[in-house]
C-alpha cells in the first residue's frame, strides 16, 4: 500500500505526526484530495476550514483548521495552519453559540464555522 508521511502543525504545537494514505483539505482555490506521489503544491487553507487524515491504519482524523498553507511532495504532506483543533476536541454548543451571536467579530465566527464543520465531518465516519 502507498503511503506519505503527513505532518499537522499549528502555530502553538504538533498536533499529529504519521504516515498516511489519504489527505483533504479545504483551499482557497476549493477542497484538495491527496493520495501518495501526488505531483508537488502549495496550497492557502481557508479561515474555517477542515482537514482529514485516513492513517495507514485506516484511522480517520479530522481537524479544524483556521489560515495556514498546505504543502505536498510525492511522499509528504505539511499542513501548516495558524491554529488547529481535532474534532474530538471541539466544544460543539460553544462554536454554535458563537455563530449565533451576532456581535461575533467575521474571524471569529468563521472559525467556529470549520468548528462545527469538523465535527460533523467527524461524525460522518
Amino acid at each position: 500500500m502507498a503511503e506519505m508521511s503527513v505532518d499537522l502543525v499549528a502555530v502553538e504545537r504538533l498536533l499529529w505526526s504519521g504516515t498516511a494514505t489519504f489527505v483533504s483539505a479545504q483551499t482557497t482555490e476549493g477542497e484538495i484530495g491527496i493520495l501518495p506521489n501526488h505531483e508537488p503544491l502549495l496550497g492557502q487553507l481557508v479561515e474555517g476550514g477542515t482537514v482529514t487524515i485516513v492513517t495507514t491504519d485506516d484511522e480517520r482524523i479530522v481537524a479544524a483548521v483556521h489560515g495556514g498553507f498546505f504543502s505536498v511532495t510525492a511522499t509528504s504532506v505539511r499542513v501548516l495552519a495558524e491554529s488547529a483543533e481535532f474534532a474530538q476536541d471541539i466544544d460543539e454548543t460553544a462554536a454554535k453559540a458563537v455563530l449565533a451571536d451576532e456581535s461575533a467579530s467575521e474571524a471569529a465566527k468563521a472559525a467556529a464555522q470549520g468548528r462545527v464543520r469538523a465535527v460533523e465531518k467527524a461524525g460522518q465516519a
